[in-house]
């Protein structure tokens, strides 16, 4: 069909690692129909974002074109991929589509947000295939480190993408469906236009390990521990729960699960009929009753996150349970990169309370849910793409994975977010670039990142602030002197007299030199008051703050 083309745009998680959300598209350029691939969100931190809640990709592009979208696919249940469909759903106004255990997690954050049963469509897996628009779309199974997660056959007039979500290679997974080759080549056979896939483990060299073969260390370490053990991993990853949950049983120990998200993912694993044989688990209030050497708790917080179960633990108590010292703590998962402070921190307080903590240095407690670089030629050679598109991964990640590609004569395009490609005829190319960004998640409102309300409270965290009072009476002159109130600014400063006195000294000085005319005009007089408070704070501090300036008209 001339004149139509097939696109492709990251509006997040191409150039980043989190807040994934990709949309493909087929039409007449600007009347294209749309499909959206997942929604998911990335986590704040007190560096660069203070006080936000949760970070989400700007869908403004999207939200503009709302008419023109046929369906939203969502891969699987992390967080980076779900998170954001409860907030999204109603700008978007199109019907989610996604496997069961996908589904059930999406659906507590739906119904957090009013959304109706029907924005919502379990689908079954390959060679199941759902029609929308121009597009018919397969959810084909892959292994990861959540259930169900899974790669799109992505089917359009202008040839077959695969998405890969994301995955690795694993025959043993312990929960969830193993890595398919055969199910891959099967799928490609027919000829495959563009592979999208995931860059995170690029920089891997070795093949990646099975979920399974962390049992038996796992066991070994848990049955040498003589006091109570905790540990803790990613709440989602739910083979993981089982490895550390049967070890503890085998070891003559009762598991207890803690915090929301753990109960919570266990719970609905069990209802989809994912999760079998799990040991029996107990509430905190019996676990303390249970000898310490009999206990293992199961709990969240792997990341630092400072109102999870790990850190409440580090800092004194959770529900009732105490860690003491002959106590360990076991971090069965990888820092992501970002984390580390919160993590040390918890880990520091743990040691302090004579806690033995065992990090997974030396990869016997824990493996990445990612393809390393081995297991991403196998899927380029099991696929044979025409060209490849690599996502998921920070810009290193990306331009890495292309040539990687090409080690295998696999040619390849980096796209990150707001890049539009054009994927039809036999090579990507550029089509144009939509402007993307951020959106916050603040408190209970959603701000944008260009909106300043974040930069200001950096700037206020960084420096400090003035309030600065006056009030001018009926004839424009002013009633007293100016008055000043400071926040996050030592009380004195160089001169060793107090800041607050000298920065009001400063402004009375100016204040009773000016003329009516300047009094009279606000901007200036607002002007010139901030600039004396900045300029007499940072020559007694060293800091520049941020000013208000309130003046009071009577009339």
């Amino acid at each position: 069909m001339s004149g139509e083309r097939l696109i492709y745009l990251p509006l997040g998680g191409a150039g980043e690692i989190g807040m994934n959300a990709y949309v493909y598209g087929y039409g007449k350029p600007g009347q294209e129909r749309l499909i959206v691939v997942d929604l998911g969100v990335t986590f704040p931190d007190m560096d660069t974002t203070p006080g936000v809640d949760l970070i989400m990709p700007d869908i403004s592009w999207l939200e503009a074109r709302k008419d023109r979208i046929d369906a939203i696919f969502i891969t699987h249940a992390h967080e980076d991929h779900v998170g954001a469909v409860g907030h999204f759903w109603k700008r978007l106004g199109a019907t989610i589509h996604a496997r069961k255990f996908t589904a059930a997690i999406a659906r507590h954050k739906l119904d957090e947000h009013g959304a109706p049963e029907s924005i919502l469509n379990v689908v079954e897996p390959w060679p199941a295939t759902v029609d929308a628009g121009p597009f018919k779309v397969g959810f084909v199974p892959i292994s990861h480190s959540i259930p169900e997660s899974s790669g799109l056959v992505i089917d359009s007039p202008e040839g077959r993408v695969l998405h890969s979500g994301d995955f690795k290679v694993d025959h043993t997974p312990v929960v969830g469906e193993p890595f398919n080759p055969d199910l891959w080549s099967e799928i490609s056979k027919g000829g495959v236009k563009a592979l999208v896939c995931d860059s995170t483990n690029v920089f891997s060299p070795l093949p990646g390990r099975s979920e399974a073969t962390l049992a038996p260390e796992i066991e070994k370490l848990i049955a040498a521990q003589p006091g109570m053990v905790v540990a803790t991993t990613f709440a989602s990853n739910v083979a993981r729960l089982k490895t550390i949950a049967i070890a503890a049983d085998r070891a003559g120990r009762t598991v207890c699960l803690l915090g929301r998200a753990m109960r919570r993912m266990v719970e609905t694993a069990t209802e989809c009929g994912l999760l079998h044989g799990f040991p029996k688990t107990v509430g905190p209030e019996e676990a303390a009753s249970i000898p310490r050497e009999n206990l293992l708790l199961l709990v969240t917080g792997s990341q630092g996150e400072r109102r999870a179960a790990s850190a409440q633990l580090a800092q004194g108590s959770y529900l009732g349970l105490k860690l003491q010292e002959g106590d360990s703590f076991l971090f069965s998962s990888r820092t992501i990169p970002g984390n580390e402070r919160g993590v040390i921190k918890i880990m520091n307080q743990l040691s302090e309370k004579g806690v033995d903590v065992i990090e997974d240095t030396h990869g016997l407690f824990h493996v990445s849910g990612h393809a390393n670089r081995p297991d991403l030629q196998l899927l380029h050679d099991i696929v044979r793409p025409q060209f490849l598109v690599p996502m998921h991964g920070e810009h290193r990640h990306l331009r890495e994975h292309v040539k990687l590609g090409l080690e295998r004569g696999l040619p390849g395009i980096v796209a990150v977010n707001g890049m539009m490609l054009d994927l039809s005829g036999n090579a990507p190319k550029v089509a144009e670039y939509i402007d993307t960004g951020r959106s916050y998640l603040d408190g209970s409102v959603m701000i944008g990142a260009m909106d300043g309300i974040v930069r200001d409270r950096i700037r206020m965290a960084l420096n400090g602030h003035v309030t600065v009072t006056m009030i001018i009476d009926e004839n424009d002159e002013p009633l007293g002197d100016p008055w000043c109130e400071i926040m996050g600014l030592p009380e004195k400063g160089r001169s060793n007299a107090p800041l607050v006195e000298t920065l009001e000294g400063d402004l009375a000085q100016f204040v009773n030199k000016a003329g009516r005319r300047m009094l009279r005009d606000e901007d200036k007089l607002d002007r010139e008051l901030k600039r004396i408070a900045r300029s007499t704070t940072q020559a007694e501090t060293g800091k520049k703050p941020e000013v208000n300036v309130v003046v009071s008209r009577l009339s």
